[in-house]
């Protein structure tokens, strides 16, 4: 493997918002490719804090209604339309990852390493999008096309409730996955003089 093929993985990362349920791998391998992200994304002090829910087919589109549900609560109903189709393009996908943080690694982290304690609900976010970057970025390499949503906490005991979910877990993001029935638009880039500095080399 190369540098650069990382970086065309990374390249490939797109936030893709036309999918559909073909997806160009079966179920069983894209799981597999989300656990080997699971697996082997760092985390601080090794702590492994975040925890991941797979969700393919009718339990994936059982999240979205949940979803409606929630969003139908909280915005008004004369402007419910175009949140709808929103909600109706992501369960037209194949499946969602739902990424948690397991609130319970953190505060032992804490008790253990009093000196730190503020920094590890922090570096557990750096983490949990470490792992998000990871599994959207593989997916893009084997041409699946993703979107990041952040529908917690609305959707949060409905969550659990349905997965049985721990007490301790924190839904953090959902990143939607299918095939990709249309390509991401033209991505514009900020001045990188503004972004990047070198110094030494």
């Amino acid at each position: 493997m190369t540098y650069q093929t990382l970086q065309q993985a990374a390249e490939t990362r797109r936030s893709v918002y036309a999918l559909n349920k073909n997806l160009p791998l079966p179920a069983g391998e894209v799981a597999a490719i989300i656990e080997h992200a699971v697996k082997h994304t760092p985390s601080s002090f090794n702590s492994q804090s975040t925890r991941v829910v797979v969700l393919f087919g009718a339990e994936h589109e059982k999240l979205w209604r949940f979803a409606e549900d929630a969003l139908r609560a909280v915005v008004p109903a004369g402007q419910f339309e175009q949140t709808a189709q929103k909600l109706a393009m992501f369960k037209a996908a194949a499946g969602s990852v739902l990424f948690f943080e397991d609130q319970d690694v953190v505060k032992g982290l804490q008790a253990q390493f009093p000196l730190y304690a503020d920094n590890f609900p922090v570096w557990a976010e750096h983490s949990n999008a470490m792992h998000q970057y990871a599994v959207w970025t593989t997916l893009a390499a084997a041409g699946i096309g993703a979107n990041l949503q952040h529908y917690n906490p609305l959707i949060d005991a409905a969550v659990a409730r349905e997965w049985n979910i721990p007490a301790s877990w924190t839904l953090r993001a959902e990143l939607v996955f299918g095939g990709i029935a249309a390509a991401a638009g033209e991505k514009a880039y900020a001045p990188l003089d503004d972004r990047f500095k070198v110094y030494g080399a």
